[in-house]
């Protein structure tokens, strides 16, 4: 479909609310920013168009026609070529401190989604960068930083890369990532020169079941619900408990805080979707800053967001929640019975798949070095699904998700909705010594008049909600169920404890096809040799991702901003590639001393970072012998390795070195030996589990096996976070088998183990 064709039938807008009025920081402190934010992304011009050589980059007319030349050869299908040139040079040119829209997201992530110590952390560091003496140890310049021109600014930066202080890493890392992301996010050059396409090729909304979601009238005193099961969460967890709960004759109702967004509004933009689909806007980090953490924060959960992967849980996994946690339910008939209807209602098959190039060249690389790689099953009822934009929701309402499937059947039981619900604790009656569940109370807040989420929050109505239930079910993920039973007065030391979370480092192969890599299924092939490094089921998967330039091209390394904006453009060439980890090693989850939202205590240990490299070198060496010509890791202060075409030109007298290549064994020597410990590793994580794991006896973890907090009556945890370990594969499908488990004993609960009415599928 031609350009003009996607852009005059696309996803209707969504708004997002209104950022804040006040800058985060004083002037001055904004201003150093800023001129941090112009040094990742500065303005690049030829010699003798420059007129500010302290904001602007300046390149020789030679070295400029050169780079332009170099440009053009990546822009395949590039602009007419009348116009190529002044395109180039606009792209080239534009900084953040010239681009509205990336201001006012920067002061919107900085105001609202980073945290107030890292705020304060970074507050006092721009205001040292504003003295002389201040500057001079920063910097070892005693002017201070935005006086300076780009090119000692960027050299500045590099410095604090490989500093011995670590809050100036820090900065360097975040400051980087933040940059490219809102620049990627905002540029108003980017998509047209890169060639990206925001909207999927032969976009169609698809059908789609019409909500209905309750509404509470403005008013004092709180508002009364009752009903037999409140579940708190709409993700893979709680809508499969929804689905079967209200088909077993129940009176049900599903809450969680965000909000619903038809197939006409997804996929979104990468600007919007941030806000409305993420938690914390998707600039969630763990305490050290070594890993970002993605989670969806939708109507519909992670599986809203998610890229289709359907694979159940693996024998060695379940072998040891059976044996080695005393879980045996998870070596039964009947837990495999859950695995197979959870698949069976989404119609996840690996029949239809149409795999894009990232996929085949997993599966075709591993064929070559003798490694073993599938297809991976999803969860699109049928349908070929070739589109790659689904992290920003599903468009074409082919993804069986809780939006698609679980919940309206849930509907169609009788089960209702409400949206914008934020819960603040669990109400509890004491029965025989035990915490009795009763019911929920939160905060409900309604869309404004016209139906959106956006405008002044005075405009619309915010109502304190209490909701009266003989059963409760909290699934609101790994991150924020354990916040809720901390909320609500439980002392459970497990609680928050025992965070997995799947890290993962990554891999850029870029070709000489013109791939688009934004466009097919993002996820449908895998490699399992080395899941299994320890002989006791810790390893990695060798996986595909996203390819959307918001969500991957951040995750590059950034050297100078002439090398990353070259980089940027290659995107259309380039695959990339994830080792994901079963951990080992855990973390926790605990609530923000001061707005008490979810923070992550975690960074990867030595021995799955072992495991991570292994997967990065075989990842690397795919890439090699699938014809990449640079492969690029995530590992700063790694050059990356370009191909010598004339090593690749062999006589048929010659054999073909392969991956025995001299050039590239000695760059593999050197990734090894740089290594990925934080933080020269870029890690990002987005499989969350564990914090209320699931255990045979009170004092190892939260929940018992059916899923009911110790030491309570009639609550329940069901999501991710009762994990016993990590599951090792894309979570979705073990999260839905459990919370079936878990819903169908509710059930037999409520209506006594003899109950004529069963789910149905």
């Amino acid at each position: 479909m031609a350009t003009s064709e996607v852009e005059a039938l696309a996803p209707l807008a969504t708004p997002v609310p209104d950022g804040p009025t006040e800058l985060p920081f004083s002037e001055l402190q904004w201003s150093t920013l800023l001129a941090i934010m112009d040094t990742v992304i500065p303005s690049i011009r030829r010699e003798t168009t420059t007129n500010n050589k302290i904001n602007q980059l300046t390149m020789s007319d030679v070295e400029y026609n050169k780079t332009v030349k170099h440009l053009k050869q990546t822009m395949a299908n590039s602009p007419d070529s009348g116009s190529v040139d002044e395109y180039l040079d606009e792209y080239l040119d534009e900084k953040p401190s010239d681009n509205q829209r990336f201001q006012a997201m920067l002061q919107r992530t900085l105001s609202t989604f980073i945290r107030d110590d890292a705020k304060q952390g970074l507050s006092l560091i721009l205001t040292t960068l504003n003295t002389r003496v201040g500057s001079l140890m920063l910097t070892g310049y005693a002017t201070p930083f935005q006086d300076q021109p780009v090119h000692l600014r960027q050299t500045i930066l590099d410095s604090w890369r490989v500093s011995y202080l670590t809050p100036l890493n820090t900065v360097h890392k975040q400051m980087t990532l933040i940059a490219k992301s809102t620049w990627l996010k905002t540029s108003p050059t980017y998509h047209r020169i890169s060639g990206f396409t925001p909207v999927p090729n032969h976009y169609k909304p698809g059908s789609h079941y019409k909500y209905e979601f309750l509404q509470f009238p403005a008013g004092p005193g709180p508002e009364m619900v009752d009903v037999d099961v409140m579940i708190v969460g709409s993700g893979c967890g709680g809508a499969v408990c929804a689905k079967n709960l209200a088909e077993a004759g129940h009176r049900v109702l599903v809450a969680d805080k965000s909000y619903y967004y038809p197939p006409e509004q997804l996929p979104m933009s990468e600007e919007q979707g941030a806000v409305h689909l993420f938690e914390n806007g998707g600039a969630e980090m763990t305490d050290d800053a070594s890993m970002g953490v993605i989670a969806g924060s939708a109507w519909g959960g992670g599986g809203t967001i998610n890229w289709s992967a359907s694979l159940q849980t693996q024998s060695f996994v379940r072998k040891e929640w059976a044996q080695d946690r005393g879980l045996t339910f998870f070596e039964t008939a009947e837990y495999q019975n859950c695995l197979d209807r959870v698949c069976h209602r989404m119609g996840v098959s690996a029949e239809h798949i149409r795999h894009n190039h990232g996929n085949e060249v997993l599966l075709e690389g591993s064929r070559k070095l003798g490694y073993h790689a599938k297809a991976v099953p999803q969860n699109t009822g049928g349908a070929t699904h070739y589109c790659g934009h689904c992290t920003l929701g599903c468009g074409a309402a082919e993804k069986q998700g809780p939006v698609v499937s679980w919940l309206p059947d849930a509907a169609k039981a009788g089960a209702k909705f409400v949206e914008g619900f934020k819960i603040e604790r669990v109400i509890f009656d004491q029965a025989n010594g035990k915490k009795k569940a009763v019911g929920v109370e939160g905060i409900w807040t309604s869309r404004n008049k016209n139906g959106g989420v956006n405008g002044p929050v005075s405009e619309r109505i915010i109502r304190k909600v209490i909701v009266r239930a003989k059963k409760v079910i909290i699934s609101c993920g790994t991150l924020w169920s354990p916040i809720v039973l901390m909320n609500s007065g439980l002392k459970n030391k497990q609680i928050g404890r025992n965070l997995y979370l799947h890290p993962v480092n990554l891999i850029a192969g870029v070709y000489k096809e013109d791939i688009r890599p934004w466009e097919g299924g993002i996820l449908t092939s895998v490699c399992s040799t080395f899941e299994n490094l320890d002989g006791h089921g810790h390893g990695v998967k060798l996986e595909t991702t996203c390819m959307l330039p918001s969500l991957f091209l951040p995750l590059m390394n950034w050297n100078n901003g002439l090398d990353y904006k070259t980089q940027a453009l290659k995107l259309r060439h380039t695959n990339g590639f994830i080792s994901i980890c079963r951990d080992r090693d855990t973390g926790r989850v605990y609530p923000d001393p001061t707005s008490g939202v979810p923070r992550c205590q975690y960074s990867p240990s030595a021995f799955d970072r072992a495991h991570i490299m292994e997967g990065l070198v075989a990842l690397a060496k795919i890439c090699y012998v699938t014809g990449a010509t640079e492969i690029h890791a995530s590992i700063q202060g790694l050059k990356p390795f370009i191909r010598d075409p004339d090593e690749d030109s062999t006589s048929e007298e010659q054999e073909d070195p392969g991956v025995t290549n001299p050039r590239f064994r000695e760059w593999l020597e050197e990734l090894r030996r740089i290594g990925n410990k934080p933080p020269t590793g870029t890690f990002v994580c987005a499989h969350q589990m564990g914090s209320n794991r699931m255990s045979s006896r009170p004092q190892d973890g939260v929940v018992d096996p059916k899923g009911k907090v110790w030491g309570t009556e009639d609550l329940y945890i069901s999501d991710a976070s009762v994990f016993p370990s990590a599951s090792g594969v894309n979570p979705m499908v073990t999260n839905m088998a459990i919370s079936d488990w878990i819903s169908r004993g509710i059930s037999k609960e409520l209506r006594g183990a003899n109950g004529k009415v069963e789910p149905r599928l």
